[in-house]
């Protein structure tokens, strides 16, 4: 076996199984889980219905997927990417973008295509972060490098925390905007300041955008990495790759179904990967994808629903617990009382509710890991137990 296996940390979730494995919550009580993100609202009927279709199924069957993905799903995400990042046609287009099997995947095996292996290379990430950034670069062969994201910096990456020399071995960043757990966003600075610093020190950007279509207010969509390039005059796109998942914007988890698009040499270097690899979406997926890519009206709603849930919950909490409604995301990131594993476990065993220690997101120790004395909630369950969630938490507090 690959000895950089035993390397991997226990990924959050099992953790947070073996933390609260003795817990006894009050039987009378359901259990609200806001520990996972996993999105609950309902899936789009357009989407079902084309799923569920016995001529697509048929067709879907019969044939072998594209690994590089049918040219109408790689028109219509290249659509979807002109309309929603201002972009001309000219810096995108069908061969700029790869479907993939969600963004978890894809993130994962980038680094694997990416990285060359030289023995000094490490790989930045935010820090709370995606575990999956971190298993990726471990399993590359690189170092996992931890760039803080405190209070002070809005909870975006403190590129002044990250010294000359871990710049110099810098392979690959990976930045996620709107951020997971803080929903922090992004804007056209943020983003210029990192594209300078990967054209110094030579590293390739990974911005996971797979909350990119879930934020506060309808008139402000945060700044994608795309975006910032077309504002910039970089249209080639050098040194850029970005990731989006059809999960979040349209509650389709199950679908596992995304895409990156970015610098032609990369997309060519890692379809290439990907073709050995063997992880084609399977053509129906492909085709439901199509349909959901090219429709806005569910996201709305999606989006209103999520703000409504933010609303009723900051109503209740906002006055007993130190948490800021984010800018983006599904999650609320706030600040506990004590001990972020003692709060999980006492409010699991007094109300059945569940959350997720900060700590399980991040690395560090005491008051230096910025997961300490913070929880995430994600609010993915209907807007009634969202409420009845919050409800029993101010009690609990």
């Amino acid at each position: 076996m690959n000895p950089r296996i035993d390397r991997l940390h226990p990924y959050p979730f099992e953790r947070l199984g073996a933390l609260i494995e003795d817990v006894r919550p009050p039987a009378v009580l359901t259990r609200i889980a806001l520990s996972i993100g996993e999105p609950r609202h309902p899936a789009p009927d357009f989407v079902v219905r084309a799923l569920a279709d016995p001529a697509a199924q048929a067709r879907s069957l019969g044939t072998y997927p594209a690994t590089r993905g049918s040219e109408a799903l790689r028109e219509t995400i290249s659509d979807w990417l002109r309309r929603r990042f201002r972009l001309d046609a000219g810096m995108i287009c069908p061969d700029r973008v790869l479907p993939v099997n969600g963004t978890r995947e894809a993130l994962f095996a980038f680094a694997q295509a990416q990285l060359d292996g030289r023995a000094d290379a490490c790989v930045l990430m935010p820090n709370p972060f995606y575990q999956i950034y971190e298993g990726a670069a471990l399993l590359a062969g690189a170092e996992p490098v931890y760039v803080p994201c405190p209070r002070s910096t809005g909870f975006l990456p403190d590129l002044d925390a990250v010294d000359a020399a871990t710049w110099k071995r810098c392979a690959l960043f990976y930045v996620c905007s709107p951020g997971n757990p803080s929903g922090a966003v992004m804007d056209t600075g943020d983003w210029q300041r990192l594209l300078e610093l990967a054209d110094r020190h030579d590293f390739v950007i990974a911005a996971d955008e797979c909350y990119s279509e879930l934020y506060a207010a309808e008139e402000r969509p945060p700044t994608g990495l795309l975006q910032a390039c077309a504002e910039l005059g970089r249209h080639d796109l050098s040194r850029v790759m970005v990731f989006h998942s059809l999960s979040k914007r349209s509650s389709l988890p199950g679908l596992r179904s995304g895409f990156v698009a970015g610098e032609p040499g990369l997309i060519a270097r890692f379809l290439r990967y990907r073709t050995y690899h063997g992880c084609a979406m399977p053509a129906l997926h492909q085709e439901a994808s199509a349909l959901a890519w090219a429709d806005e009206t569910h996201v709305v709603a999606n989006r209103a629903a999520y703000r409504a849930k933010f609303d009723a919950v900051l109503e209740i909490l906002g006055d007993v617990l130190e948490v800021e409604r984010p800018e983006g995301g599904f999650y609320l990131w706030p600040r506990t009382p004590l001990n972020e594993e003692t709060f999980t476990r006492e409010l699991l065993a007094a109300t059945n509710v569940l959350v997720l220690p900060g700590s399980y997101l991040s690395r560090g120790s005491g008051e230096d890991d910025p997961g300490a004395r913070r929880v995430r909630m994600a609010l993915v369950a209907t807007q009634e137990e969202c409420v009845e969630a919050a409800r029993r938490i101010r009690e609990f507090l």
